[in-house]
């Protein structure tokens, strides 16, 4: 069974199948802030999608990133670093990638496991 959670025509935010949870991509909160602000508020919302898709950040299966600039590389892997719980890193890739607005300057799409 597939179940789609705050569908709307273009997207689903969260789609669960066999025990699979898929997030659409994620941005920051406030776009005008630096990268490390930009990644801490997309962060807080993948906990937040997360635990209403019933799973957690040491459920994460993988994670791809897309940065605007890879020179942010190093300060957007500080948040990242210290929001990842040890032992539980996920498969990921980070990419650089034109954004859908010019402000921002990170987003992430998620694969997590229900608990």
């Amino acid at each position: 069974m597939i179940e789609r959670i705050e569908t709307k025509q273009r997207m689903s935010r969260i789609v669960k199948h066999n025990g699979t949870i898929y997030l659409c991509g994620q941005v920051c909160k406030d776009a005008e802030q630096g990268i490390k602000e930009q990644t801490e508020t997309m962060l807080a919302k993948v906990d937040e999608l997360l635990i209403k898709a019933g799973s957690d950040r040491k459920h994460i299966l993988s994670a791809t990133i897309y940065l605007k600039d890879m020179q942010d590389f190093a300060q957007m892997n500080q948040v990242w670093d210290a929001w990842v719980p040890e032992g539980y890193a996920p498969a990921r890739a980070c990419v650089q990638a034109s954004m859908a607005r010019e402000a921002l300057l990170v987003e992430i799409s998620v694969v997590a496991a229900e608990i």
